[in-house]
């Protein structure tokens, strides 16, 4: 029996550098996913998600790595909506909604133009974490430590910004610039993560163990723990998932992530649940 939850990854060195490789993308999504979460920012994180599919594109059609690309989209992403809000009376949400739109679409037409895309594009979307090579875990590697390092320098303006943003200017924290740094931090986990899982997965990674974890924590830290257990735990169920019934590992990964979730969520609604009986008042008595 144990040899279905074993056997994959010890006759595999690729099901191995797989889940390597996931364990480091969930810890990195379980930290910018926890700010996400708690800050409201899921419409952002989506739209950086997906903006920085024309970088990556033109990157890759100019022999460029797509690394360099998607930084470059999500700049472009970032400096936009800035650019936006502090130059018109537009909302945020209106800036965002418009330079996602719009560069989802540049990326689709840059893809639609060239013939070169064919096998590229479904790598770009879900990323290649069953052929992940060792380089690119120890990129990851340097990059998950990176996020961690500016999340644990940046803990109280960070937290003081999930929670209250107007204390974090009384305190003495410029709320803007920590708010742009957490941006960067959330565009620096998609772009490093989207070689893994892709572009358009990668936003449920973010989101699906950060959700579940702040069910069940009452604190940032205990969040991100929780949401990088459930990210591992849905890694390693989706890589099995994959090779067991030759599903796509990306999309398994994903899934296990969302029904994981739910499973909380299910848990949590049935142990807060108390029967309620009807208090009878003593005018209603006297009545």
């Amino acid at each position: 029996m144990l040899d279905i939850f074993v056997v994959p990854f010890s006759d595999n060195q690729f099901m191995v550098q797989a889940l390597l490789a996931g364990v480091l993308v969930s810890v990195a999504c379980a930290i910018a996913g926890t700010f996400i979460v708690l800050r409201g920012l899921a419409f952002i994180g989506d739209a950086l998600a997906h903006g920085v599919l024309p970088g990556i594109a033109v990157a890759m059609l100019l022999g460029f790595p797509g690394l360099l690309g998607a930084a470059l989209g999500a700049a472009v992403m970032i400096g936009g909506v800035t650019l936006i809000t502090q130059r018109s009376r537009l909302s945020s949400d209106t800036a965002i909604g418009l330079l996602f739109v719009g560069m989802l679409a540049l990326g689709v037409v840059i893809v639609s133009r060239s013939s070169s895309f064919s096998g590229d594009l479904t790598r770009i979307l879900f990323g290649e974490l069953l052929g992940i090579t060792p380089e690119g875990i120890v990129v990851q590697l340097i990059a998950t430590l990176g996020i961690a390092a500016v999340a644990f320098i940046c803990a109280r303006p960070f937290m003081l910004l999930a929670f209250d943003p107007e204390q974090a200017q009384v305190a003495g924290f410029l709320s803007k610039k920590y708010h742009y740094l957490m941006l960067m931090l959330i565009a620096a986990t998609i772009i490093i993560s989207f070689q893994t899982v892709g572009t358009l997965l990668v936003f449920g990674l973010l989101i699906a163990p950060a959700g579940a974890g702040a069910l069940l924590a009452p604190r940032i830290g205990t969040m991100m723990v929780w949401a990088a257990g459930f990210g591992t735990l849905s890694m390693y169920a989706g890589l099995l998932l994959s090779y067991h019934f030759n599903l796509a590992a990306g999309a398994a990964v994903i899934l296990v992530a969302t029904i994981i979730f739910f499973v909380v969520f299910t848990i949590q609604n049935l142990r807060t649940r108390t029967p309620s009986l009807p208090e009878h008042s003593e005018e209603a008595t006297d009545g």
